[in-house]
């Protein structure tokens, strides 16, 4: 069963920065299609960004220009690069296809706060 484990979440004050990391386990390589979920206290879940093997992105347009996603398939891994934190980014933050075909992992918390 393909896994995934997030991890570098934490508390960070506003105007800050935090690198998410997510690694996919389970299977050869990584789906061609990898995002980055987010789910705030009281709200559905919302894709913030994805990517694609030849680099390409996309993010919510509530992220653009502060997040950046990156992925290295040799590691079957994702990452998130999250700059000029807002409070209202505090939330759970989750990895996955685009379409969430993969098992939810549980996530990491983000906490931004004065």
């Amino acid at each position: 069963q393909v896994q995934v484990v997030e991890s570098g979440g934490g508390l960070v004050q506003p105007g800050g920065s935090l690198r998410l990391s997510c690694v996919v386990s389970g299977s050869q390589s990584m789906p061609t299609v990898m995002a980055w979920h987010r789910q705030a206290p009281g709200k559905q879940r919302e894709l913030v960004a994805l990517i694609i093997p030849g680099g390409n992105t996309h993010y919510a347009v509530s992220v653009k220009g502060r997040f950046t996603i990156s992925r290295d398939n040799a590691k079957k891994a994702v990452y998130l690069q999250r700059n000029s934190l807002k409070p209202e980014d505090t939330a759970v933050y989750q990895c996955n296809t685009d379409d969430g075909r993969l098992a939810w992992g549980q996530g990491t918390q983000v906490t931004v706060s004065s």
